[in-house]
């Protein structure tokens, strides 16, 4: 785990979109029945990192093209954390600023629209608007994304955020 003391000083704080704030307080307040679906979603985004890291591995230059290419987890029940790391394509800052601060980018307004027009279960939209990320709200106070793009000029990127309308990102340092 990291503090968030390792974060440079180039750290900013960023809002969530007024839809990514909607969209979060669906989920962690009533979209979710079950906590753990959290779990489930987390590993799944990372084998989706796998699998587009061994795309790049052949058709790109990666950052180790004999990297182990893997899944682990570990929990600390002292600290109360829990620790999902993958070796998949990863994300620079950029990356997390598109991908983790807005939810447009994955259809909010068509997962709002779904849920309400609709009446569907969480298992029915879950993985179909690029949201799942997000039930980790639920179980979690703070959650750090620690990450290093496959891109060889790429800096290594931080985001850190309680799910209460912002969050920070910055960069590593090394």
């Amino acid at each position: 785990m990291t503090s968030t003391e390792d974060v440079a000083d180039k750290a900013q704080n960023h809002s969530f979109q007024a839809e990514i704030q909607q969209v979060l307080d669906i989920l962690v307040h009533s979209l979710y029945s079950e906590p753990e679906i959290f779990l489930r979603e987390l590993i799944s985004n990372a084998s989706d990192a796998l699998s587009r890291y061994k795309f790049v591995k052949v058709t790109e230059e990666s950052r180790d093209p004999e990297a182990e290419l893997g899944i682990w987890i570990r929990g600390d029940e002292a600290s109360g954390t829990l620790e999902i790391r993958d070796s998949g394509i990863g994300m620079s800052a950029n990356d997390m600023m598109k991908n983790l601060g807005t939810i447009a980018k994955s259809g909010a307004r068509e997962f709002i629209t779904a849920m309400k027009e609709k009446g569907q279960e969480a298992n029915e939209v879950i993985g179909k608007f690029g949201v799942g990320f997000y039930s980790v709200f639920m179980v979690a106070d703070e959650v750090k994304v620690t990450s290093l793009s496959y891109d060889p000029k790429a800096e290594a990127a931080e985001w850190i955020s309680t799910g209460q309308g912002s969050f920070t990102l910055g960069l590593r340092i090394r």
